[in-house]
């Protein structure tokens, strides 16, 4: 039987543990937290949480199967993306993968940047 990715999505959503960006805000300030982000290179660039890493969601498993500083289990450990999507699904295989303490911005960086919190911005090189 055919899922779609909605489906596939509103099921990770069931195993996972999403929190507002409040929730998230407080988390980032846990010593050692990583902060994922799994949007595309171009996403990223166009602005990111403050000290998130950009980690592909094509790319998660094998990133983390091939960079030991990324293999903590307990480490804690948000992941955002867009909307939540892709998000969800990468917190699912980061559970498959072992990883006991990671969590979901719910709504993404649009509800945290809805929520009036800062965003990094890469600076524009001027060539003038």
């Amino acid at each position: 039987m055919f899922k779609s990715a909605h489906e596939l999505v509103q099921e990770a959503r069931k195993s996972i543990k999403e929190c507002l960006p409040a929730e998230i805000h407080d988390k980032m300030a846990i010593p050692d937290t990583l902060l994922v982000d799994v949007r595309e290179p171009d996403e990223y660039q166009q602005g990111h949480l403050s000290g998130a890493e950009n980690i592909p969601r094509g790319l998660l498993e094998f990133k983390i199967s091939n960079e030991p500083t990324l293999q903590n289990l307990t480490r804690p450990i948000i992941v955002y993306c867009k909307n939540s999507g892709r998000a969800a699904l990468s917190v699912v295989a980061m559970q498959a993968m072992g990883f006991k303490n990671v969590v979901s911005l719910a709504g993404g960086i649009e509800a945290w940047v809805a929520d009036d919190r800062a965003v990094d911005k890469p600076r524009v090189i001027a060539f003038e």
